[in-house]
Parts: structure tokens; C-alpha cells; sequence
């Protein structure tokens, strides 16, 4: 299994874990417009990182290719509705929510794995499975109604994952190529919405316009860690170490948002974390065999 894969994937989740405290500085700013500005901001970055490496023959190579257009254009679509939903869920008090569907992503991963890919997890790892789904499980009967923003948040991002990990293209081409399919459409809302007075730009906070111009980065690094990730390491340990972001997510929305936590959802958390704890001890045990 590759270290460095490892590192990237963990990298990644973390940042995400701490995205709402990003979100929590643009309460003011629709989500959809939120969406906008990360795609156009993550696309100047990305363009910019070609631009010093002097990397763009792949723009020939994938031009006359229908198919991987079209793989592609799927993918920024979930990727779009990820952050959609996401950032919706931050912004209206549903942190936890967004969590939940962190948590869930995880053993969407291990389904696809194992159904579409062909991965065999060994039985500590089936173990670790059954006890997240089962914490899992809890937690949506606890929520006493059909879980839709942490559904849409596994599921959009679950087959992102698998489209990338499929990818011809590596991390920064592909993601470079998510973005700019996007980004007509992100230039054209908000051309309108400045039109109409109603945008951040049109507004013209500067403290919130660098809000916006940060979620650039702030976008395009931990997806490019992902990429870089997901293309080393098998989804069954992807979908374990997906759990440090909602973790920190979890956290946020207790102790940092205060959002209201019954304490019965609680099991459903401790059943989870025992979870990493099994994977994590299966997973050195099987490291020091020969």
C-alpha cells in the first residue's frame, strides 16, 4: 500500500473537516453564489500551477476524446452538487447533517469497492464495515426522518471518487478540466447576479470578497491531495480514512456551532470510532506479518 497515498487522502480529509469554519465567514453569501466563486477562484489557481509547470499537453490529447470528456463532465457534476449541498447544509445549522453524510461515504466507498471493482477487504476490515454501518444506522433512526443532505453528500462524492480513481488524467489535469467545464456556467450566474445588484461582487465588501477569493485554494488543494490519493490506495482504506473529516466536522458542530445533540445519537459515534479503532489495530497487525 502506497505511504504517500495514505498522507494525501489524510491531508485532504482534514481540510475538509475544518470547512465549516471557512463557510461560517460567508453566512451572508447564497450558497449556490458560494459554489461559483470556488469553482471560477479554484480554476485561476489551478490555471496558474499549469502555467508555471508548463503543462498543458493534455488538453490535446483529451480534446479528440469523447468518452473521457464525457467521464469528466459527469464528475464535475457530483463535484458540484457535493459542494452545493454542503455548503447549504454549513450555512442553515447542519453541520452535524454534513457530518452524518461523512460518515456514510465511507461505507458507500467499501460497497463500490467491493461490488464494482472487485477489492476483498480481510475480515478485520468486514468488522470495522458492519460496526460503522451499524453506528451508522442508529444515527438515521435517531434523525426520525429520511437522512437527504447526508445521502446526497455520500452518494455525489462516492461516485466522484470512483470516476477519479478511473481517471485517465492525473490529479491537476483532471481537476483542471472539472473546473473550466464548470466554469461558463459559474461566469454566467454570476454575471447575472451582479447585474441584478444581488452578488457579493456587486455588494463590494472587501472582507467578504477575500473570503471568496480564498475558497480557491482552499478548494482546489485538498481535492488535488484526494486525486493524488485515491489513485494509490485501494477504496476499502479510502473509505476509512474519509472518517477524520467528519469527525472534525462532528466536533465543530457540537463544541464550536453549538447545534443541538441528543445524547442517544451518541452510540451511534462510540459504534463508528470503534470502528477505526478495529481497522486501525487490523490494519498494523497485518503490516508486520511477513
Amino acid at each position: 500500500m502506497s505511504q504517500p497515498g495514505i498522507l494525501y487522502a489524510t491531508l485532504a480529509y482534514a481540510v475538509w473537516g475544518l470547512l465549516p469554519l471557512y463557510f461560517a465567514q460567508l453566512l451572508q453569501v447564497p450558497a449556490w453564489e458560494v459554489t461559483m466563486h470556488r469553482t471560477l477562484y479554484a480554476l485561476v489557481f489551478l490555471l496558474g500551477v499549469l502555467s508555471v509547470r508548463r503543462q498543458w499537453g493534455w488538453l490535446r490529447e483529451v480534446s479528440g476524446k469523447p468518452r473521457v470528456l464525457a467521464a469528466f463532465a459527469l464528475s464535475a457534476l457530483l463535484l458540484s452538487v457535493n459542494w452545493l449541498v454542503y455548503g447549504w447544509a454549513v450555512q442553515n445549522g447542519h453541520v452535524l447533517d454534513a457530518s452524518l453524510g461523512y460518515f456514510i461515504l465511507p461505507l458507500v466507498n467499501v460497497a463500490i469497492g467491493f461490488f464494482l471493482l472487485g477489492e476483498r477487504p480481510r475480515r478485520g476490515q468486514w468488522l470495522a464495515v458492519v460496526l460503522a454501518a451499524c453506528g451508522v444506522l442508529w444515527l438515521t433512526l435517531q434523525a426520525a426522518r429520511p437522512p437527504w443532505i447526508a445521502l446526497a453528500l455520500a452518494v455525489s462524492f462516492a461516485f466522484y471518487g470512483l470516476l477519479r480513481k478511473l481517471a485517465s488524467l492525473g490529479a491537476l489535469e483532471g481537476l483542471t478540466l472539472e473546473t473550466l467545464m464548470v466554469a461558463p456556467f459559474s461566469v454566467l450566474a454570476l454575471g447575472y447576479a451582479t447585474w441584478q445588484g444581488h452578488s457579493a461582487l456587486a455588494q463590494g465588501d472587501p472582507v467578504t470578497v477575500g473570503w471568496l477569493l480564498l475558497g480557491g485554494p482552499l478548494t482546489a488543494i485538498p481535492l488535488l491531495l484526494f486525486a493524488a490519493g485515491v489513485r494509490r490506495i485501494t477504496l476499502t482504506t479510502l473509505g476509512i480514512l474519509q472518517y477524520i473529516s467528519p469527525t472534525l466536522q462532528f466536533a465543530l458542530g457540537v463544541w464550536w456551532f453549538h447545534e443541538p445533540f441528543a445524547p442517544a445519537r451518541l452510540l451511534g459515534f462510540v459504534l463508528i470510532w470503534a470502528a477505526l479503532l478495529v481497522y486501525s489495530l487490523e490494519g498494523w497487525r497485518f503490516s508486520r506479518r511477513p
